[in-house]
């Protein structure tokens, strides 16, 4: 006769610890994309942006104390049970999705710009918690390398840097006009550096004239350049290097004054105007990159002539553009 209690059913068998953490890093990663395309959730509720914030903050603080406590106990032996780890786990795979959650509430009328700068924290904290869930998987546990990785992981710079990020479209724009004001200058200033190191002989930077006594013209000195063609400019080169120093220099200027007008008049409600602005200094960037590159020994000549064409039709928009933000600013 057939027991008339059936056998309990059997528990599913648990990975092993660092598998586990190898499996989460991986459900991690397939967030990314989603978080890259995701756009706000649909609300008819009004935005509070203080509650916002606090909310955001608030997982942010989750998030590292969740990487914390994995770290603490997958830095030292014996390791957590396939139980133990699992629990873990979902504790930290609900920290990721509770702070993405939290993103998610960011709606666009706040402005693209702060919108971005909010997705790429989002993404940096997701991303440094997948590589933190790599590095703990790797055995063994407690080697150098390891702990070096571990101390300077990202995921806890990305939660640290959260109190940073700016409150409004208005801050958001400032602070990526000052990072495309910097990258202009650091690559005219290496324009500079490279006319004085590729071709130290033309002294094309040198406004004042040097002293006869230092510029021997004798055949020692003729022996001395250089016999390969492609480490210098020739003299059509340098006629092409002065006008891209000049028009990288208006690019400068022109991104300045555009910093300082918004700084002075600009409304944190002007949210299309501010994302108009953050749009048009964002084309100058890689376009003054793209100058700066194309100057290099040996120089191909439509190249520059086209990154120039490119680069003065940025700044002649860029410029148009200043002045109708003066007439809607003042």
């Amino acid at each position: 006769m057939a027991s008339a209690t059936a056998p309990a059913a059997a528990a599913p068998t648990l990975a092993p610890p660092l598998q586990q953490l190898r499996h989460l890093a991986e459900e991690l990663r397939l967030l990314l994309p989603r978080v890259r395309v995701g756009e706000a959730q649909e609300t008819t509720e009004e935005f509070n942006r203080e509650m916002f914030w606090r909310r955001l903050n608030e997982a942010a603080v989750t998030v590292s104390r969740e990487a914390t406590t994995l770290t603490t106990v997958f830095s030292q032996l014996p390791l957590p049970s396939p139980q133990e780890t699992q629990k873990f786990c979902e504790q930290v795979h609900a920290a990721i999705k509770a702070f993405i959650a939290v993103y998610y509430l960011l709606p666009k009328d706040q402005g693209i710009t702060l919108r971005k700068l909010v997705r790429g924290a989002t993404l940096d904290i997701v991303d440094g918690m997948a590589q933190l869930m790599e590095v703990l998987s790797i055995t063994p546990t407690q080697s150098p390398e390891n702990n070096d990785l571990i101390s300077y992981n990202s995921v806890w710079v990305a939660c640290q840097q959260m109190p940073q990020i700016p409150r409004d479209n208005k801050a958001a724009t400032l602070l990526m006009l000052t990072k495309n004001v910097d990258f202009v200058k650091d690559a005219h200033e290496e324009m500079e550096r490279a006319v004085e190191e590729c071709d130290p002989y033309s002294g094309l930077l040198n406004d004042t004239d040097e002293n006869n006594s230092d510029n021997h013209n004798d055949e020692d000195d003729v022996l001395g350049f250089p016999s390969n063609q492609d480490l210098y400019w020739s003299e059509d080169d340098q006629e092409l290097i002065i006008p891209c120093l000049a028009l990288v220099r208006a690019s400068k200027a022109c991104l300045k004054k555009i910093r300082i007008l918004v700084a002075e008049n600009g409304k944190k409600d002007q949210v299309a105007q501010l994302d108009d602005i953050v749009d048009i200094s964002d084309e100058i960037s890689p376009s003054v990159d793209d100058l700066a590159l194309s100057i290099y020994p040996p120089m191909c000549h439509l190249t520059v002539r086209i990154n120039v064409s490119t680069g003065f039709e940025g700044i002649a928009l860029m410029s148009a553009f200043k002045m109708e933000l003066e007439c809607l600013l003042d």
